[in-house]
């Protein structure tokens, strides 16, 4: 047996409120929200959160980490393994990137059930678009990881996979040009027709190779950046409970998407279920999946319901100037230095695996980590990880002169629990709502790009 072992959807805190485009630009928008990563967020660091998710109460671990999206942090450079150093994944677990396409993460997914061994699938992506336009208002930001694999992977399948089918096609539907911030679309109803035609077929495919019929189907998902292709071609395939896409909380977040809607469905499924995954981008993918028994002891470490409620707002005139968009002056101070890449590799397990170091003897912990003790002992230190910690803000500050695109900024020194003590930068949270003896977690993000190079840390946001 093959499938998912876990999985875990990852939402940034801010949401957009569509209306707010109408009030401003007088045109664009809509109803509901969607969600915004925040200016020290890209699909790096947020395919680290989701994956972390993923990978957070289950034993197997990947022999491969695939990372797609639409827009990365880094061309000409793998991006994938940045995630292989912030899981502290082994050396020998191969790291590799899927771009250019939202096709490229259901690829990705489609490879790695289709192949041996345990593979995690990491989709993450922000989705822009010029003021006003649709991309803008329907889109969303976020990442997902499913962690694939076979039945003796050391942790129980959740969902089986019972195969699928495809559909290619070669059309110009959605194109964006090398260095290019936005996407071009053709006319809608071209593409409307080419993934109706394209639909029919790889569901039709689907079901004849799993020997199912629409019956069998408990729900299912469609998702594709042609909205209108998808809300019409889906009626047409007979199936009577369709899942929430989430376009009315979240939006449409591209390569993360196909992750994001499994999860949520896998959330409420029940052992017996069917469920079915339709992609549609440059063709047609359908998978399908058997619910098991053991979904019934699985506990997601943070399900998509709960962080849509947990969210909070963030206005658009600040939503543009985080994409770029509208610039605004910056600090008056100097742009930090370009990070150094030597240094980064030989502190990778604190910079990127939050690891310190316990003296064995007195038990005093050092972050960051220390070799040697306050008390003259040398290496006789146990390794810490302390990306999973939770902490208490013993005191902090608010500086509106630091360099940042968003100030002001929140330093606080944080006690963690079980021992440690560290300053360090709060994040998704307004300078107003902070206070002594607030509880907080670790989350991986950039905290700042010199010369092109984005240098990773670690912030504290409340824990919600």
């Amino acid at each position: 047996m093959r499938g998912i072992i876990s999985l875990g959807g990852y939402l940034p805190f801010r949401r957009l409120d569509r209306s707010e485009i109408t009030a401003v630009l007088g045109q664009g928008g809509g109803r509901g929200t969607r969600t915004v990563a925040s200016f020290d967020e890209d699909t790096t660091s947020m395919g680290v959160e989701a994956a972390r998710l993923a990978l957070a109460n289950v034993d197997a671990m990947p022999s491969m980490v695939s990372f797609a999206s639409v827009s990365p942090a880094y061309f000409d450079r793998t991006n994938a393994t940045v995630l292989h150093a912030a899981l502290r994944l082994h050396r020998t677990t191969a790291a590799f990137d899927a771009l250019g396409s939202q096709r490229s993460a259901v690829g990705a997914l489609e490879l790695a059930l289709r192949s041996t061994g345990t593979h995690l699938v990491v989709g993450s992506d922000i989705r822009i678009g010029l003021p006003s336009s649709a991309d803008e208002a329907a889109g969303g930001d976020g990442a997902s990881a499913i962690l694939i694999g076979d039945d003796d992977a050391g942790s129980p399948i959740i969902a089986e996979y019972l195969g699928g089918a495809v559909a290619t096609g070669e059309f110009v539907d959605r194109w964006r040009e090398p260095g290019s911030a936005q996407s071009k679309l053709w006319e809608e109803r071209f593409g409307e027709i080419v993934y109706g035609e394209l639909s029919v077929q790889a569901w039709a495919d689907a079901l004849e190779a799993t020997d199912l019929t629409v019956g069998d189907i408990t729900t299912a998902a469609l998702t594709g950046l042609h909205a209108r292709a998808v809300a019409r071609t889906g009626a047409k395939l007979g199936i009577d409970n369709l899942a929430d896409d989430l376009s009315g909380s979240v939006g449409n977040t591209g390569a993360a998407h196909p992750g994001l809607l499994l999860c949520s469905m896998l959330e409420s499924s029940s052992p017996g279920d069917v469920v079915a995954l339709i992609t549609y981008a440059d063709g047609v993918q359908v998978s399908l999946f058997r619910v098991t028994d053991a979904i019934a002891q699985y506990q997601a470490a943070r399900t998509i319901a709960s962080q849509i409620e947990a969210g909070g707002s963030v206005g658009y005139a600040k939503f543009l100037s985080w994409r770029d968009m509208l610039p605004i002056e910056p600090p008056r101070r100097p742009e930090p230095d370009r990070p150094s890449s030597s240094a980064a590799y030989r502190n990778a397990d604190w910079k990127y695996g939050l690891v310190a170091s316990r003296d064995q003897e007195s038990q005093r912990m050092y972050m960051p980590p220390s070799r040697v003790s306050a008390d003259g002992a040398v290496d006789q230190m146990d390794h810490i990880p302390m990306a999973d910690a939770v902490g208490t803000v013993a005191t902090f500050t608010i500086d509106k002169l630091v360099y940042s695109p968003s100030p002001p900024v929140v330093f606080g020194v944080v006690d963690f629990d079980g021992g440690g003590r560290l300053p360090i930068e709060i994040a998704d949270v307004d300078a107003d709502q902070v206070a002594v003896g607030d509880r907080v977690e670790m989350t991986f993000r950039r905290l700042y790009a010199g010369d092109g190079i984005s240098n990773y840390f670690w912030k504290a946001r409340p824990l919600r």
